[in-house]
């Protein structure tokens, strides 16, 4: 460490600092005047009152209710998955249970944790899986780039920086951020060449700086290269006496790394050749060289560069596969993918609803796999794809815009076209042929993946259900969790209806289930609102109820869709039923005509 860092001034000598600054800059204009303050003593009689200690966050995930939800927004990578799910609930579990019974579950002074280093290609959904799980969980996460840090942390920043970070991602609650995720992007290039000079000092420096607080130790809220806070610290002494000790410990922050690491593979495979397992040829396919780098051990990564000490620090290693050019597709297709839905709020922004055809969508990503880029490539085909409809269809009526093979292939010929006729039958029929398709597909994918998704929300997901969903996501720029809740929430004022009947006439009415989807769909379509609803069926079922609970005593009546397309018939039936059926029949018959 340098001189800077071993001496931190106190703050007269910085006061000092500061008055000979003004004095240089304004000469005797400005002057530094520091009253003298002395720090009260606190009474010995006065005991302090420590608050109880709360646990900062509800964790209960399991880790297949955790994968459950990383596969609703990663394609492919079933392996990552299912390892960092696993060891990230483990780890939060773990914690929850020391909280909830410290005095059964000591904790271990120096206790491993679950640190991860995720190794694949660029553009696989690294960064992405772990800002989901810190979503999913609650948690305050931050990134770093490995690239920035220095060995003394005065050149770009240091780790402890990230740690600091976290506080504020945690408005500055101090016990949440100590159960947040640090996680720090291309860690393979701190990795030392072997020559142990120049800058391969320097990034051995920078591993030796990141083990304490991978492991456990105490940051400093104010780092002692920050002058504003420097100054700050100066203030709060003058006015109270006291010094700023704050600190956040890291015991139980998780630490992610995550790297390309290009050359790692053949480093393992010269490993393996000696055992003669069969990876004698030199060109290696994607999946070869992921299948090679699933053996990935400790010694392959201290020879990529590594010290020991720092991957001992990282016991859990994720693989992640490189992407195909059907993986792109399947992105673009998944309902949750910012990548379309980003698009969509782009023309929306200008009044034009945009669609996409499945055969523009796999041109898309042929373009995007040819970019060797990764996902990140995706974004990049479409852009440029639809740059010359984005600058034009904004000046125009436009309000539909189809997005076909035939626009992608051929933008300037499409676009001329396009505004020529923008009213042209083709191209409303190929919008609406677009949304069906659209439709259609949000449908099945409900169906077979959405039971996560409606537990969560509570809603049982009939096809009438899945279907008003996906009529909601093809009308709406939404993802597939914000159509979903949408559509609970006309649920939860259609169950309103049962409410209302009884305060207003003291006659419980139970909707049986296509009752409800009838109202909804009412409600979604807007072809009623909510009083509206409530004052009809009042108006049709009243005194007919009123009327049976006079001559029979009942009070409860159950209504299906029929009974609410034909009240009349309806009443006239019930009203047969409970006249002439005797009484120690009727709740036999009751108890069957339940659903």
């Amino acid at each position: 460490m340098n001189e800077y860092n071993e001496k931190i001034p106190n703050p007269k000598e910085l006061e000092k600092e500061i008055s000979e600054f003004l004095k240089n800059k304004f000469g005797n204009n400005v002057k530094l005047v520091s009253p003298k303050i002395v720090p009260q003593e606190k009474t010995a009689d006065k005991k302090e009152e420590v608050p109880e200690k709360k646990n900062k966050i509800a964790f209960d995930s399991k880790p297949e209710e955790l994968i459950s939800y990383l596969d609703r927004y990663i394609i492919k990578q079933e392996s990552a998955k299912a390892i960092l799910a696993t060891k990230i609930c483990t780890h939060f579990n773990r914690i929850k249970c020391y909280e909830d019974s410290p005095e059964d579950n000591p904790e271990m002074v120096g206790g491993i944790k679950n640190n991860v280093l995720m190794i694949g290609p660029t553009g696989v959904g690294k960064t992405y899986m772990v800002k989901l799980i810190a979503n999913k969980i609650g948690v305050p996460f931050v990134k770093g780039d490995a690239t920035k840090f220095s060995e003394t942390g005065y050149v770009g920043g240091d780790v402890e920086d990230l740690v600091r970070s976290l506080v504020a991602e945690a408005g500055d609650d101090l016990e949440l951020a100590e159960y947040g995720i640090v996680y720090i992007d291309e860690i393979d290039k701190i990795a030392s060449g072997g020559n142990m000079s120049g800058g391969d000092i320097s990034r051995t420096g920078v591993q030796r700086a990141l083990l304490k607080p991978m492991e456990e130790t105490d940051v400093e809220l104010r780092a002692p290269h920050d002058q504003i806070a420097m100054m700050q610290e100066l203030e709060r002494f003058r006015k109270t006496g006291e010094r700023d000790t704050r600190t956040v410990s890291t015991q139980k922050i998780l630490f992610i790394m995550s790297g390309a690491f290009s050359d790692l593979h053949r480093i393992i495979k010269k490993r393996m050749s000696d055992k003669t397992i069969g990876f004698g040829s030199q060109g290696l396919s994607p999946k070869e060289q992921f299948n090679i780098l699933k053996n990935v051990k400790t010694e392959d990564l201290v020879n990529f560069g590594f010290e020991s000490e720092f991957i001992g620090r990282l016991p859990v290693k994720a693989i992640f596969e490189r992407l195909t050019e059907d993986d792109f597709f399947q992105i673009l297709k998944n309902p949750n993918n910012p990548v379309i839905l980003g698009k969509k709020l782009d023309f929306g922004a200008y009044g034009i609803n945009i669609r996409f055809d499945d055969s523009a969508l796999n041109i898309l990503s042929k373009s995007a796999f040819e970019e060797n880029t990764g996902a990140r490539g995706l974004v990049s085909a479409i852009e440029t794809a639809l740059l010359p409809f984005e600058k034009k269809l904004p000046s125009t009526n436009i309000k539909q815009f189809p997005v076909t093979a035939f626009i992608i292939e051929n933008p300037q010929k499409a676009l001329d076209e396009f505004l020529a006729k923008p009213d042209a039958k083709k191209w409303a029929e190929s919008f609406e042929e677009i949304v069906t398709k659209e439709k259609e597909f949000i449908k099945e994918y409900l169906l077979s993946n959405g039971k996560g998704l409606c537990e969560k929300f509570n809603l049982n997901l009939t096809p009438f259900r899945a279907d008003c969903v996906a009529t909601y996501y093809s009308q709406h720029i939404t993802d597939i969790q914000n159509a979903i809740k949408k559509i609970k929430l006309y649920y939860d004022e259609t169950q309103k209806v049962e409410v209302y009947f009884y305060n207003k006439h003291d006659i419980k009415i139970l909707l049986e289930e296509d009752a409800l989807d009838y109202i909804a769909e009412q409600l979604i379509n807007s072809s009623s609102d909510f009083q509206t609803v409530c004052k009809r069926i009042s108006k049709d079922f009243e005194h007919g109820f009123k009327l049976i609970r006079e001559k029979t005593g009942s009070d409860r009546f159950y209504v299906s869709k029929q009974a609410l397309l034909s009240p009349e018939s309806f009443l006239s039936n019930v009203v047969d039923d409970e006249l002439t059926i005797p009484s120690s029949q009727r709740a036999e018959l009751k108890n069957r005509k339940k659903p």
